[in-house]
């Protein structure tokens, strides 16, 4: 029991900062927009049922109304066809939730083309400089696209071509799946795959691959440039909700200092 007295004494004492990931979630959280005639997921909503009145005197509560996949969530892989005899959210391993997480950092590259994607070049001269991806770890994708959560327009940045937002390669893609250990992949952006991955060969390509494989995925994370490159540890349990194919969360990292 001592590593765990530790790890609480850490946190007391400042030795291990807590990072909040999560984007909070409200009514104006950006959502994903799909085109017709796809079905689209609604805003979060809180309806209240009493605030210390005659309703309810000595109590304030509410109802929510969500999306599985809006705001900060976790993709199971039951969420994408490619798994669709897979994991609900609710059967994920608990021990699957906290693990170590990896940042690789391409927010320059997204400033300069928001359609940037990440490549199996960048991973493994990533790899060359820092050592492998950590196995059943996160690799967090930092693109400094959190900087525009505050607005879905911005968020989305969407054209008469669809949406404009940094994400990954088909074939990096297939690789992070086929031929790493990672749990999943982390991401500041609506949802895992790039804006323009509906356009790609096969289609949202991190869905296809990383779900199909059994792997995991985290979006709308926030404050990844707080991070160091590596030595992080991700806590991200979801609801267990059953037959879920996925749920919002909030996310902690474990730092060091």
């Amino acid at each position: 029991m001592s590593v765990l007295r530790d790890l609480v004494e850490g946190i007391r004492g400042g030795s291990i900062e807590v990072i909040d990931l999560t984007a909070p979630l409200a009514s104006t959280t950006p959502i994903l927009m799909l085109p017709e005639p796809f079905g689209n997921t609604i805003p979060f909503t809180l309806q209240e049922i009493s605030r210390y009145d005659d309703r309810g005197p000595g109590w304030y509560w509410n109802n929510i109304a969500t999306g599985e996949h809006t705001g900060t969530h976790f993709d199971a892989p039951i969420h994408w066809i490619t798994a669709r005899d897979g994991e609900d959210v609710s059967q994920v391993p608990p021990s699957r939730f906290l693990a170590p997480a990896v940042v690789l950092d391409f927010a320059a590259e997204s400033a300069a083309n928001p359609d940037f994607l990440l490549e199996v070049d960048h991973v493994t001269a990533w790899e060359k400089e820092h050592g492998p991806l950590p196995e059943g770890g996160w690799l967090l994708y930092r693109t400094g696209w959190d900087a525009y959560a505050h607005d879905q327009g911005q968020f989305l940045n969407a054209s008469e071509t669809g949406p404009h937002t940094p994400g990954i390669s088909v074939e990096c893609a297939r690789y992070l799946a086929e031929r790493t250990a990672i749990a999943g992949v982390g991401v500041e952006t609506v949802g895992t795959d790039a804006g323009a991955a509906h356009s790609f060969d096969p289609a949202f390509p991190c869905h296809t691959f990383l779900l199909g494989a059994g792997k995991y995925g985290l979006t709308q994370l926030r404050n990844l440039d707080r991070l160091p490159v590596t030595g992080a540890v991700v806590v991200a349990p979801p609801l267990p909700i059953v037959g879920g194919s996925g749920s919002p969360l909030r996310v902690l990292a474990l730092v060091e200092r």
